[in-house]
């Protein structure tokens, strides 16, 4: 049996002292090494089960563990970061040596609604392109995203397959470039369509990315709402003195 240390500060709440032990626990464990269940740490660290699933779940909530129903516990891959700038996902997971892939869930022309309409300059009703996706990294989702361009593209499903990304797509096969973006960034909780759509808990933390892509003459042309789970994306925002 195995005390807990006490390298926290004095009155710490029990299941904190424990999360700085497992933390010591997996430093330098490969992403996908198991960790010991929920009973074998309890009769470790003489604790209760209570404190350890608090402990486990802080843990999973900030992605330094992840959890498979029925496969237990295991180390979590780091997270994916993204760099505010003029780049896309894709171009931001490549340059992590990671891999990036798409699932298509829906792309389809439809009538701008009025917060669509709003964002991209037009009147309501007016022709959309609405992409709809779930992102990958490495095989596993990261992110659900929904963007919507200004009118129709032709032949717009296979140019994207053939450029690899969005951003890629409407400059090498209509011309447009994006050349300033605005990112807004919230949080949420995940809901039950989440759950289904990411393969997270209920409650998860999530980071919510609206993003309004400009032109060179400043026209609007992406308006974007991204889903990222927060256990497993990091957003950084650098900014230079004077600019």
């Amino acid at each position: 049996m195995s005390n807990m240390s006490t390298d926290v500060a004095p009155g710490a709440p029990k299941y904190y002292v424990l999360k700085t032990e497992v933390l010591a626990l997996i430093s330098g464990l490969q992403p996908g090494t198991l960790i010991p269940t929920e009973r074998a740490l309890a009769e470790t660290y003489q604790t209760s089960r209570t404190t350890v699933r608090q402990a486990i779940s802080e843990l999973v909530a900030e992605g330094k563990l992840g959890r498979v129903q029925g496969h237990g516990t295991f180390v979590a891959p780091p997270k994916m970061t993204h760099v505010r700038q003029l780049t896309s996902f894709s171009d931001d997971a490549r340059s992590q040596g990671l891999r990036p892939d798409s699932k298509l869930l829906a792309l389809a022309v439809g009538k701008a609604d009025a917060e669509v309409a709003a964002h991209l300059g037009l009147d309501q009703g007016d022709p959309v392109t609405r992409l709809e996706r779930i992102r990958l990294i490495d095989g596993e989702p990261l992110a659900h995203e929904v963007a919507c361009l200004p009118g129709k593209l032709p032949r717009f499903k296979a140019n994207l397959s053939k450029a690899g990304s969005l951003y890629a797509a409407l400059a090498d096969a209509y011309g447009i470039r994006i050349s300033d973006v605005e990112d807004t960034v919230e949080t949420a909780l995940a809901g039950p369509g989440d759950v289904q759509l990411l393969g997270i808990e209920m409650g998860a933390p999530l980071l919510v990315v609206h993003r309004l892509g400009r032109d060179a003459a400043g026209r609007p042309v992406e308006w974007t709402r991204s889903v990222f789970r927060g256990d497993r994306f990091r957003f950084v925002s650098r900014v230079k003195s004077g600019s």
